[in-house]
């Protein structure tokens, strides 16, 4: 007798500041393994998960998504939500949403574009409500620099400066669709999107960023470290906090 099989999607939201990373690893608390351990417990049954974008330490999401097969068929949806929100909420996890795919989807292999943002509180003041959720930078930042930089990363180019030396990438040469800055009052977002990005590629670009839009670079310095395509050439990573998996295009 054949026994159908399911394949759900996830959309997720997660505060990254007390775990390892997305992934599972030896070494700490991952977010897949506390999703993977609530479906197994809400559906009786060991179930694997396949995420779309594996975030680093630190690093957190507004709409991570990760799909998974079950022989067991999602009647309620709403109350499915709810079961698994109950053992993931005290970890700073939410599922957002669930929804039926075909069984040969796979949301790594098939997202067309994924999303990232990172955000900058740029005064004086220590952060509060944004601890461990922003980058807080005093020094006042060019923000025309700030974009011009941003601009020269847009389209098809060799990353490598920006690439970490543990990145499995089978290449440094990425399509970056868009690079958008904004501005409102104290809070900077960078907005950056593409099919897909190397390991520690978005907060090595920012860093450089702030390199040049603090007066620490000029910007001839910011397009050589660019094009040296030498990783010992790219400015300090920003830190994990300010940076969010903003969502995934399907």
């Amino acid at each position: 007798m054949l026994v159908k099989t399911y394949n759900y999607l996830l959309k997720i939201e997660y505060d990254g500041t007390k775990f390892v990373g997305w992934q599972t690893q030896k070494n700490g608390q991952s977010i897949q393994d506390k999703i993977e351990n609530s479906l197994s417990k809400v559906l009786n049954s060991k179930i694997k998960i396949i995420g779309a974008g594996r975030t680093d330490k630190g690093v957190h999401a507004l709409g991570q998504h990760a799909n998974f097969k079950s022989e067991i068929k999602i009647e309620n949806k709403k109350r499915f939500i709810n079961s698994l929100n109950f053992f993931l909420s005290k970890y700073s996890i939410s599922i957002i949403k669930i929804s039926k795919k075909k069984l040969s989807f796979n949301s790594r292999y098939d997202a067309k574009e994924r999303i990232y943002k990172y955000l900058i509180i740029n005064r004086q003041g220590s952060l509060s409500l944004n601890n461990n959720r922003a980058w807080h930078i005093k020094n006042n930042l060019d923000i025309k620099l700030l974009k011009k930089g941003a601009k020269l990363f847009e389209g098809t180019h060799d990353f490598s400066t920006f690439r970490a030396s543990s990145c499995s990438a089978k290449s440094p040469i990425k399509k970056m669709n868009s690079v958008k800055v904004r501005k409102n009052g104290e809070q900077v977002v960078i907005i950056f999107k593409s099919k897909s990005f190397l390991q520690n590629q978005v907060r090595s670009m920012v860093g450089s960023l702030k390199y040049l839009s603090s007066g620490k670079w000029t910007y001839k310095d910011f397009k050589k470290a660019f094009e040296s395509k030498k990783r010992n050439r790219c400015a300090p990573p920003a830190p994990a906090s300010g940076l969010y998996l903003h969502s995934i295009r399907y």
